[in-house]
């Protein structure tokens, strides 16, 4: 192969790949937010609360978990607080840490969502 030629198999498998991203990230915002008003970013902030040896993360790890940006999981945060399903707590070892503390609510609703979710993981990527 030529240099030309492995350039344009390597934008291929690029595009590739984001598109099926594309389609199975569409598939499982429209089941979540049609079944249970959630959005992927939502879901996944309650997943990684939920799956943890404890339902808290400190925010800095879980922005990193969930690919957001510290001040993007602040919003996100904010709104999953208005809906009762996550609540904020100062980190008593280190005052300038804040866990982001899943609620009942929020595992319920968690809960609730994960077999949409997984469906529709099974149904694109299956």
């Amino acid at each position: 192969m030529t240099a030309s030629a492995d350039d344009q198999a390597l934008v291929e498998s690029w595009r590739e790949l984001a598109d099926r991203h594309a389609r199975v990230t569409c598939a499982v915002e429209k089941a979540l937010q049609d079944e249970h008003g959630l959005g992927v970013s939502e879901f996944e902030v309650l997943e990684q609360l939920a799956g943890g040896a404890t339902d808290q993360h400190r925010m800095q790890e879980l922005a990193g978990a969930v690919f957001l940006s510290q001040s993007a999981l602040s919003r996100l945060i904010g709104r999953l607080e208005a809906e009762g399903l996550v609540s904020r707590a100062i980190c008593s070892e280190d005052r300038r840490g804040i866990y982001a503390c899943l609620t009942a609510e929020g595992r319920s609703r968690y809960e609730a969502a994960k077999p949409a979710q997984r469906r529709v993981l099974a149904e694109t990527l299956g």
